[in-house]
């Protein structure tokens, strides 16, 4: 069985390596991005948008459909991990192990450790909030707000454990913001076609809004960013707490 999956993987590597074959040459100037496709977004993405970083537009609007697509990659990856990793615990392997007569061994009781930790993880989630919704006017977004709200709880479960961690997140509560992110992402599309515009064009969420045209995709992109952070952030602690504890998501460490 390892050595058919190993040759799945390998040829399925080269078939990807030998679709680099199509790809136009690095800094071809007859390419569409090179030509008028670049333009087109610098000159008219903050009149049409509202949106003064050029690059959350890009990636909020006018390719929304790859943002979405690469939303559900982050999906995927934590539904991996989980149907890789994930171990069932028998009832004796839920019981408490015996404690260790070590008074050396202060693993884990570190008040100071602990009360630094519970001080900067408001902070770093208020930061996190902070880039996903400025992402509109400088560097952040969905993605980075995600990652950002994600070390928040990784923090707390390194300072703490794996159970402290669990009581503020559990596993069934990761598994649905993941999906709900997703949700969140393709109901916005699904929303915009209810108007008679095509799925993700922004334009039909601003007619039912009663929002001028840009001022909705100005809103929309907020919108599906908050999709896209839901769903990095529980993707990413899905997977932390499954490599952590080796699968059985109950101690880690």
């Amino acid at each position: 069985m390892k050595k058919l999956t190993l040759a799945a993987v390998v040829i399925a590597g080269l078939l990807l390596a030998l679709t680099t074959l199509d790809f136009p040459r690095w800094g071809d100037p007859q390419t569409p991005a090179s030509m008028h496709v670049s333009a087109r977004f610098i000159e008219k993405s903050l009149e049409e948008m509202a949106t003064p970083n050029i690059v959350t537009a890009v990636l909020g609007d006018y390719r929304a459909f790859d943002t979405m697509l690469e939303t559900i990659v982050v999906f995927t990856a934590g539904l991996a991990c989980f149907f890789i990793l994930r171990t069932r615990m028998t009832r004796e392997d839920l019981e408490p192990a015996a404690p260790e007569n070590d008074p050396l061994d202060l693993a884990g009781e570190d008040l100071v450790i602990k009360t630094v930790a519970r001080t900067f993880i408001p902070l770093i989630q208020l930061f996190g909030l902070y880039v996903l919704a400025h992402g509109h006017y400088s560097p952040g977004g969905g993605f980075q707000g995600g990652v950002i709200f994600a070390a928040a709880y990784i923090l707390l479960a390194v300072s703490h454990d794996m159970k402290t961690a669990l009581r503020h997140m559990s596993e069934r509560a990761s598994h649905l913001l993941s999906a709900a992110g997703v949700l969140l992402f393709a109901g916005i599309g699904v929303i915009c076609m209810t108007n008679g515009v095509n799925f993700l064009d922004y334009g039909g969420l601003a007619g039912i809004l009663g929002m001028s045209l840009a001022t909705g995709h100005s809103f929309a992109i907020l919108l599906i960013e908050s999709g896209v952070a839901l769903t990095v952030t529980a993707a990413l602690i899905m997977i932390f707490k499954l490599l952590s504890s080796h699968g059985t998501v109950q101690e880690g460490f």
